[in-house]
């Protein structure tokens, strides 16, 4: 499993991110930084270089402390001050390669099932559905194309590049309103 790099003079907003996720969800459960680094099976010096931001952290590290603290992996990499794991929007991992990256775009916990679709639809196309069940939620982004996404009464526009993260407990419609052709990725989370 890969890690969360970064170089000694651009250090990603991620490692920030988790170094005071890791900090605070700790002192929240009132342990020291050795019963928290045997809990999760790591030396005390990496999770001390985990709180300063200055480590290159593998993936499956934080898992392991993530798990040892009783919460999810999105809890220790999103933005401190963000109550919503639907929009984390940070990079993760960086290659040797400038443009290899990795993005965690959004997270919600499933209670039973994610569903992975790849999506295409042609222009002056419409899928409408009726509301899911409640506590299911959608993941949506958007590859080629432009998305037109209605929410019940609001009406939301995705590019290509961008995602949009969304309870589905209400109607919704995808609609391309474009001149060619839409291609997005949807995630539904139930």
């Amino acid at each position: 499993m890969g890690n969360i790099l970064h170089k000694a003079n651009e250090r990603p907003d991620v490692l920030v991110h988790v170094a005071a996720n890791v900090r605070r969800r700790r002192q929240a459960a009132g342990l020291s930084q050795q019963a928290l680094a045997d809990q999760a099976g790591v030396s005390r010096r990496m999770l001390v270089n985990i709180e300063k931001g200055d480590v290159n952290v593998s993936l499956s590290t934080l898992d392991r402390l993530a798990e040892a603290l009783g919460v999810l992996f999105y809890a220790l990499v999103q933005p401190p001050d963000s109550e919503d794991s639907a929009r984390i929007d940070e990079v993760a991992w960086v290659g040797k390669h400038p443009d290899s990256r990795a993005r965690l775009l959004a997270s919600k916990p499933a209670r039973q099932e994610v569903e992975l679709w790849s999506w295409s639809l042609e222009p002056g196309e419409v899928y409408e559905s009726a509301a899911d069940d409640n506590g299911w939620h959608e993941m949506l982004v958007v590859i080629e194309g432009t998305l037109t996404l209605t929410l019940g009464e609001r009406e939301l526009t995705i590019e290509a590049g961008d995602f949009h993260v969304y309870p589905s407990d209400q109607p919704y419609r995808y609609r391309n309103d474009g001149a060619g052709r839409l291609r997005f990725i949807r995630n539904v989370v139930h």
